[in-house]
């Protein structure tokens, strides 16, 4: 995939910097007069029907934004411009959290690493009011544009408080999003939280099922998964899904476990192209072994359009870009359309 000239300009510099030196442009830009219909122009797909069904929301095509990409949705406006399906914001935090110290975005350019990124951010937030300030606010662009919330521990969360503190932003972003990623693989800071047991996992979600029943509204709520799992580990994951009100599962976060086998015993998570095989090789395993009668988020190491094919054919009903945007830009999501336009589909909805 060739690269614009911009998107290799950025590439030069540290990867924290290029991003955030590439979603500063994107607010200046979009706040020119006619700007986001140039960010239109430029970025959005413009061929196929791709409008999709997933549980119980309306999605415009099923190419979307991972979380830690808008972490605080200040960009919302102008990815709805662009044409994505939808925005996955987050991690949000209850309060503002500053992550670790810089540097704690790593490129890993060996030769067998191409493309990945060694994340140690620790999730940095400006915390929920924050968010909130920016969700409140949707305007035309955002219309057809669905936004997910993705809550996860703050690493200075004491064990006691960690369960509250997941409904504590639930609770309080409910009415303003769409639907919910329960992140369970927090693992980009240096005291990674992983709850494997069901008992642990249910301590999270459970308080959340007993809000949701008192709404109005309903907004579903998906878990986000670790691609370190054992088998016994996934299918004990599967178990929760089907036993609870759970709506679906996103697969995967980024790895711990490949960090370590690179030597960095500090903390941090591998995301990009060496996680590729294994993130669709999680996804098809839970889609077989449900299935496919539950909705699946396939996110990590999405790099190219050929990965979100082959992605969408191991069982995921929507698609979550991240490290893919950073290192190959934004007119991945045009490429990834047009490529799934062009190969046929399964003819069943998901969820």
């Amino acid at each position: 995939m060739r690269a614009s000239l911009f998107q290799h300009i950025v590439s030069l510099l540290p990867p924290e910097v290029a991003h955030n030196t590439r979603m500063r442009i994107m607010r200046i830009f979009g706040a020119l007069p006619m700007g986001r219909w140039w960010l239109k122009q430029l970025y959005a797909p413009r061929t196929g029907d791709l409008h999709t069904e997933v549980f119980g929301l309306s999605f415009r095509n099923p190419i979307g934004i991972a979380a830690g990409y808008d972490n605080d949705g200040d960009n919302l406006s102008n990815l709805g411009a662009m044409g994505f399906g939808f925005v996955e914001i987050g991690a949000v935090m209850p309060r503002r959290n500053p992550g670790t110290p810089r540097p704690r975005l790593k490129s890993l350019k060996r030769a067998t690493q191409s493309l990945s990124l060694l994340d140690q951010t620790g999730y940095p937030s400006r915390g929920r009011e924050h968010v909130l300030g920016n969700v409140r606010k949707r305007r035309k662009h955002t219309k057809h544009l669905v936004i997910g919330c993705n809550i996860s521990k703050m690493t200075s969360t004491h064990p006691d408080n960690i369960a509250k503190e997941y409904l504590r932003v639930f609770r309080n972003m409910y009415q303003y999003v769409d639907f919910f990623v329960i992140n369970i693989a927090c693992a980009t800071s240096t005291k990674p939280y992983e709850p494997r047991t069901a008992e642990d996992i249910r301590a999270i979600i459970d308080p959340l099922f007993e809000f949701r029943r008192g709404q109005l509204d309903y907004r579903p709520i998906l878990l986000k998964v670790s691609p370190d799992l054992t088998q016994e580990e996934l299918d004990t994951i599967i178990e929760i899904l089907i036993e609870t009100p759970l709506d679906g599962i996103e697969a995967v976060a980024g790895s711990r476990a490949m960090a370590k086998e690179l030597g960095y015993t500090a903390g941090g998570a591998v995301s990009g192209a060496m996680l590729t095989e294994r993130a669709i090789e999680t996804v098809r395993y839970i889609a077989q072994k449900t299935e496919h009668n539950y909705p699946i988020i396939g996110s990590g190491g999405m790099m190219t359009p050929d990965d979100i094919v082959r992605m969408m054919e191991a069982g995921a009903s929507l698609v979550a870009l991240n490290t893919g945007l950073r290192t190959r830009g934004m007119r991945l999501l045009k490429k990834g359309v047009k490529h799934l336009t062009q190969t046929p589909q399964p003819t069943e909805t998901q969820g």
